[in-house]
């Protein structure tokens, strides 16, 4: 889940796989898969980073739990020392350096 804002403040938490689409004009109002709008004070870019983060935050959680790799859609497995060093850039490492690395290849 990612956590947004209202246009009158309140909080509220969306599970980002529910979005259909997002439009900025000038307030950003998310569609959902059910046709429910949204209107929140986060501009696009913002909600997508928040979705990133939530799903390479998602990967490397499982990827701990299961030392032996995750096997995603295509079958391979990927394993979770990979998926714990690329989940995202460490406090002290520049996200654009982390953004311009070359992923290691999967079997």
């Amino acid at each position: 889940m990612i956590e947004l804002t209202r246009l009158n403040g309140a909080r509220l938490a969306l599970n980002s796989d529910l979005i259909q689409s997002m439009e900025s004009s000038p307030d950003t109002t998310v569609t959902l898969i059910n046709g429910e709008k949204l209107v929140v004070r986060e501009n696009t870019e913002t909600v997508i980073e928040l979705t990133l983060h939530y799903r390479a935050r998602l990967l490397a959680e499982a990827a701990r739990e299961c030392p032996g790799g995750l096997v995603v859609a295509s079958g391979s497995v990927w394993r979770a020392n990979a998926a714990v060093r690329n989940a995202g850039p460490q406090k002290d490492q520049d996200p654009q350096q982390f953004a311009r690395r070359r992923r290691p290849e999967h079997s």
